[in-house]
């Protein structure tokens, strides 16, 4: 029988489990409250150049993953970026270069593969969902623009942060309380970002990431315009590390924004203190502490037979993009077994 399914965010494990949904026949809406889909997946472009800004490529060992980049358009497996790596700093995923992981550039962009998975999934944008009620046998959503949605099925596919905060709202009862209490043992860590243009003809390096060795704020720092056909500009994005980001959280933009240029002028030359255009961005949530997975998504019924289900990167091993495609398909596929039973 089809149902009706309210997903919550648009990253790519919700985007994931509406196609699959939807695939199977169900009405399915997904609501996202930035003004594009991918979440992490995220891509900015300078004078029409795009810059990647979360995963600067993806990579995984799971063959359903690998066939779904794959099938987006442009896509290059196996690809020789980065083939110039400096640094023995760590990578956010402990298994970024394992020889059984599939490396995937998307030229156009990360963010080209979250449109890939929501072509055909009815997607309402700029839509914050402030809290959750209980109505019969619907759940009601409620949006920071006055709007109401309701649904029999509600899938939260959020930062683990915003899914704890949203089921806060819901009225108390036995099985929340008990999935509260289970991710209250996990945690997101923030990323501090700063993406810098510069002039094609600068003299840099010759590496595709640098993992510094000794910088105590530096996580990486990527010549993204090296993965591009023919740049306009030479583009770096550099990303700090999880403590030194949460110190600076809340601090303006630009303060932390000059410390990581100077920082990355440091490692990398003086010219990098000149950019032509530069963007700070704070990622909150920028992915799961490493080791700190669950083995599949949840999925609850309420007391009234709603059900309720948890999709994103923190309920599939090993972190990353990987875990959140892999958990939104198989809360899918346990959304739609348990309707055959």
């Amino acid at each position: 029988m089809e149902r009706e399914v309210i997903i919550i965010g648009g990253g790519i494990a919700g985007l994931q489990c509406g196609r699959d949904l939807r695939l199977a026949g169900h009405e399915v809406r997904v609501l996202e409250r930035a003004r594009g889909v991918g979440g992490r997946c995220a891509t900015r472009c300078f004078e029409g150049q795009p810059i990647d800004f979360g995963p600067m490529f993806l990579h995984g060992r799971a063959l359903p993953f690998v066939q779904a980049v794959a099938e987006v358009e442009g896509a290059v497996l196996h690809a020789a970026w980065p083939h110039q790596i400096q640094g023995q700093g760590q990578p956010c995923q402990l298994n970024t270069f394992a020889a059984t992981e599939t490396r995937v550039t998307l030229p156009a962009g990360m963010n080209t593969f979250a449109k890939h998975l929501a072509a055909g999934v009815e997607v309402r944008l700029q839509t914050c969902v402030t809290g959750i009620s209980l109505e019969g046998d619907r759940f009601l959503l409620n949006t920071d623009d006055g709007a109401t949605f309701a649904c029999q099925d509600l899938v939260l596919a959020l930062a683990l942060e915003q899914t704890l905060r949203l089921l806060g709202t819901l009225e108390t009862q036995p099985e929340l309380a008990s999935i509260q209490a289970l991710l209250g043992m996990f945690a997101s860590v923030p990323c501090l970002t700063l993406l810098a243009a510069y002039p094609l003809a600068t003299q840099a390096p010759d590496w595709d990431l640098l993992y510094p060795d000794d910088s105590e704020s530096l996580q990486l720092i990527a010549q993204d315009s090296r993965k591009r056909g023919e740049p306009k500009y030479l583009t770096l994005v550099i990303q700090a590390r999880p403590r030194w980001s949460r110190e600076r959280l809340e601090l303006p933009q630009a303060t932390w924004a000059a410390e990581l240029l100077k920082e990355a002028a440091g490692c990398v030359g003086e010219w990098v203190l000149r950019p032509l255009w530069q963007s700070p961005h704070r990622w909150r949530f920028a992915r799961v502490d490493r080791g700190n997975e669950l083995a599949r998504p949840v999925l609850t019924r309420l007391k009234a037979g709603q059900r309720l289900g948890l999709a994103g990167d923190v309920f599939a091993p090993g972190g990353g993009v990987q875990a959140a495609w892999l958990s939104g398909s198989a809360l899918a596929q346990r959304l739609l077994t348990e309707e055959q039973r």
